[in-house]
């Protein structure tokens, strides 16, 4: 399928004026002006009409938010490489759970609110036209539910949160919801809403927010209600997954790897992704953050790597046997395009092998530089320097099937849960389990397996942690990390910027 940019130019004035009283007046006819009551009335003008509200999720898999995600967790690292990645110490501060609210926090509360303003502007909109669209339940169903996206992982990081559902609210009237009163609004928005979305699984919906996309959400709402409320509800975490499995309209790809490739939008996995391209639509840039200089040469690149993200050998150590999934890491000697010549660190003269053993955060050695696996999962597209085309996934099937085997193990249908998670490790190659291979632990092991670098571990190990009471989340790891001491950092500061223009937001208690 090929992808097309749809571009929306509004002139909303078109004049021509005297410039000398020797030049005439000119009158033009303006053929570029739609008044917007005209509009919204196709399914292409409605599909461009609601494109704005979409491209703030072009930041969230790749971007501030998915950093805050991850390296915040054992599955990304970013280390200080002599004065490289230092940059104020925000990514130690990251991984050392030492947040501060700066800056750097403040970008994922803005690309959240700016999602969340883009869709209430757009509704905003859509219901102001004077004739309205003979389908408006169902379009606003769909951007209440893409505004209900924002507005989880909004509260699943900062807590406490303005919840804004009106583009004409007076900014200096907002004040902070509990998670528990924004729990109870995302339930009954999702609940009404997702059953009007389209059943249509095609390439007229793909990247957009579909029923089987609201259903994924509401069973991610309800696995971490626990958290949110303190009440678990895994019953109806289980019947919202079950909605998309039972649909039958989706499909494990037989390839790991096919959801992640240049080809992933014929994906049979893929329920909600979004989508770029390298001429039209930027921002995945998964291949500079992590690769190294010299990577380069290994994929045809047109630039240089950043020499950045990476992953530890505690991470490479949960793959075992014959599990493909590992080979999404570098690690080892690397070697030009041709597979045969081995490439060296040219600013140092090292062989360029990647070492995983990272027992510091920061260090200054030559050998550092190449410290740690590098994670080529959305496979390196040749000829760029970011801006990949591979299209970036927020739900697929995978974690459909392993939300069903956690709720199920908690709900006490082991039967279920095993049945659920073996279809995963099949596909990966990997021994499927026994009974007794089958815990709490070795669940939130294989989540992290199948979905590493994907956005969810912060999430996962903070239920994970609630549910059974170990330190998944606040303990100590390799290196330099100690234990939280309390769990103040399950949430993110309230950016200083946010609390100085708002004086009706209180800041999250630890901080």
């Amino acid at each position: 399928m090929k992808r097309k940019k749809i571009i929306i130019i509004a002139f909303t004035t078109l004049m021509v004026g005297s410039i000398t009283e020797s030049c005439n007046k000119l009158t033009l006819k303006p053929y570029s002006v739609e008044p917007v009551g005209n509009f919204y009335q196709t399914s292409d003008q409605i599909a461009a009409g609601i494109a704005p509200a979409y491209t703030a999720l072009q930041n969230i898999p790749d971007g501030n938010v998915n950093q805050m995600n991850e390296i915040t967790t054992d599955e990304i690292i970013v280390p200080t490489r002599g004065n490289d990645w230092y940059d104020g110490g925000q990514w130690q501060g990251l991984w050392l759970h030492s947040f501060k609210p700066d800056v750097f926090v403040d970008g994922g509360w803005a690309d959240l609110n700016n999602g969340i303003g883009k869709v209430n502007f757009t509704l905003n909109i859509l219901n102001s036209l004077p004739s309205k669209p003979s389908n408006i339940a169902s379009i606003n169903a769909e951007l209440k539910v893409l505004r209900a996206y924002f507005i989880f992982q909004f509260m699943d990081m900062f807590g406490n949160i303005p919840l804004v559902t009106d583009y004409n609210t007076d900014p200096s009237k907002v004040t902070q919801k509990t998670r528990a009163e924004v729990y109870a609004f995302l339930e009954s928005d999702l609940t009404t809403n997702v059953p009007l979305l389209s059943t249509t699984v095609d390439k007229t919906t793909y990247g957009r927010v579909t029923q089987y996309a609201g259903y994924m959400l509401l069973a991610k709402l309800y696995l971490n209600a626990q958290v949110y409320t303190g009440t678990p509800q895994w019953a109806k975490a289980i019947a919202a997954v079950n909605q998309v499995i039972n649909s039958n309209k989706y499909a494990l790809n037989g390839n790991y790897f096919d959801n992640f490739s240049l080809a992933d939008r014929s994906s049979t996995e893929s329920i909600l992704a979004v989508p770029f391209d390298n001429v039209n639509i930027g921002g995945n840039n998964w291949e500079m953050q992590t690769l190294h200089y010299q990577s380069q040469l290994s994929f045809g690149l047109s630039g240089q790597p950043w020499n950045g993200f990476c992953s530890t050998a505690d991470v490479l150590n949960k793959f075992t046997g014959a599990d493909v999934r590992k080979n999404q890491f570098l690690v080892g000697q690397q070697y030009a395009a041709d597979k045969v010549t081995p490439l060296k660190d040219t600013q140092t003269g090292l062989p360029l092998i990647f070492d995983p053993n990272i027992t510091t955060l920061s260090s200054a050695t030559d050998a550092f530089r190449l410290a740690g696996a590098r994670n080529i999962k959305y496979t390196p597209q040749a000829g760029t320097s970011g801006n990949q085309s591979n299209d970036m996934v927020i739900f697929r099937l995978a974690d459909a099937y392993l939300m069903l085997a956690e709720a199920s193990l908690q709900n006490g249908d082991a039967a279920t849960a095993l049945t659920a998670v073996n279809k995963i490790r099949a596909r990966a190659g990997a021994t499927t389990w026994i009974p007794t291979d089958l815990t709490m632990a070795s669940l939130l092991d294989e989540r992290s397996r199948e979905l590493m670098w994907e956005g969810w571990r912060r999430n996962d190990l903070i239920r994970f942690q609630v549910a059974t009471g170990t330190h998944y989340f606040t303990g100590a790891r390799t290196p330099a990390k100690g234990d939280d001491g309390d769990t103040h950092t399950f949430l993110f500061p309230i950016p200083s910027p946010e609390l100085n223009s708002n004086k009706n937001l209180k800041q999250n208690p630890g901080y």
